[in-house]
């Protein structure tokens, strides 16, 4: 298979055509540094994303959080679903940790702001 991807990594926004057959890579062309490489390889295989959302706290509040890392593309619902379902308390902090682990990854939920 070929897949033809616009690079996001950095501004330059370099057109990368992946070849790959399976979870094989055959080639990468187009790419003009090595992290453009590796993001063209996940994406064409394994493709991620950084989920941002806001979740309740036990008071109704809403309080900004994300993914640590980014976390597989298909499992982003699912992810979702358990942010909405769950409550973070209101005292949390700009950094803390409120999922841990989320869907049994190694990905974390954590706060980016504070309580609203």
């Amino acid at each position: 298979m070929t897949k033809e991807l616009t690079c996001i990594i950095c501004p330059k926004g370099c057109r990368i055509k992946v070849e790959y057959e399976g979870n094989n890579i055959i080639s990468v062309t187009g790419n003009s540094c090595k992290r453009g490489y590796a993001y063209a390889c996940d994406e064409a295989i394994d493709p991620k994303r950084t989920v941002t959302s806001t979740m309740r706290t036990v008071s109704g509040k809403l309080l900004p959080v994300k993914t640590d890392k980014p976390i597989q593309k298909k499992l982003i619902f699912e992810c979702m679903k358990a942010i909405n379902t769950s409550k973070a308390d209101d005292d949390t902090k700009i950094g803390d940790i409120i999922l841990s682990g989320v869907l049994g990854t190694d990905v974390n939920i954590v706060a980016t702001g504070p309580v609203r």
